[in-house]
């Protein structure tokens, strides 16, 4: 077959096409929602005059819209993925991830909601391995320790001032105490995007956490990879960091959420 046929016939594969406009959406994120054809470029890898006929097409269908010079997820995306989640839980919505993170990390994932000074665990997918940190859906945990508090209370200012107002048990030799050291590093998770701590509510296991926001950016909940220090020291939790922000991010998507400080598009 002649190369040109051969080309003619790759274009024209539905298939290919649709993994070709697939990676060009997959470039978005709440993080860069607008891109140039350069960033959309270098983030697929497919060659100039591939991305400027794809791009002219989607936007033109309304899956991308024009910003001047840049794109951005048109607005008709919004429409169509409302039925997506409508009558859907928000447990039903993010629980695929979750499992997905924990196939990823090979630890157990969780989601943890506030319920006054406590945190609570409402979802969970358990890792396989045999040693592992007990945690069960329904989990009543304190707020002061441990990274899901930290994101719990770095996105809700009026709860972190009612707890500082507390007495901060001591539960081991890590966990923090003073007011003021709390606050220190609420602050620092609300800087940082994300919290990691090791031994702070149970010796011999580590954590961290980031935070998922819902349609009004306030905060639906935080998303945490836990298990023992043996499998997750601190340099292991580093590099799983930004593995973790993506998740979050992708449930803050799939809820209809965004960030604080976003306008809604």
């Amino acid at each position: 077959m002649p190369a040109s046929d051969s080309s003619a016939k790759s274009t024209n594969n539905p298939l290919l096409v649709l993994g070709k406009i697939t990676a060009i959406l997959d470039a978005f994120s709440l993080a860069k929602p607008v891109l140039t054809l350069g960033d959309i470029r270098e983030a697929t890898g497919m060659p100039t005059s591939t991305v400027q006929r794809l791009v002219t097409n989607l936007t033109s269908q309304g899956f991308l819209d024009r910003e001047e010079d840049a794109y951005r997820i048109g607005l008709r995306m919004a429409y169509w993925a409302a039925p997506a989640t409508r009558g859907k839980e928000v447990l039903d919505v993010i629980s695929p991830l979750l499992k997905e993170l924990r196939d990823t990390t090979g630890e157990t994932a969780t989601f943890f909601k506030a319920e006054q000074h406590y945190r609570v665990c409402v979802a969970l997918a358990e890792t396989r391995h045999a040693l592992r940190r007990e945690m069960h859906v329904g989990k009543v945990l304190p707020l002061h320790a441990g990274s899901a508090g930290r994101v719990l209370l770095a996105w809700d200012q009026e709860l972190l001032d009612s707890v500082l107002q507390d007495q901060l048990e001591s539960i081991t030799e890590s966990t923090i105490t003073s007011s003021e050291d709390l606050a220190a590093v609420v602050k620092q998770t609300r800087a940082d995007g994300f919290a990691i701590t090791v031994g702070e509510r149970e010796d011999g296991a580590s954590g961290l956490s980031a935070p998922v926001f819902d349609s009004s950016a306030n905060l639906l909940g935080a998303l945490t990879i836990s298990g023992p220090t043996l499998r997750m020291p601190l340099e292991q939790c580093q590099a799983w960091v930004e593995t973790l922000l993506e998740t979050a991010e992708h449930m803050t998507r799939l809820v209809g959420g965004r960030f604080p400080g976003e306008g809604k598009s």
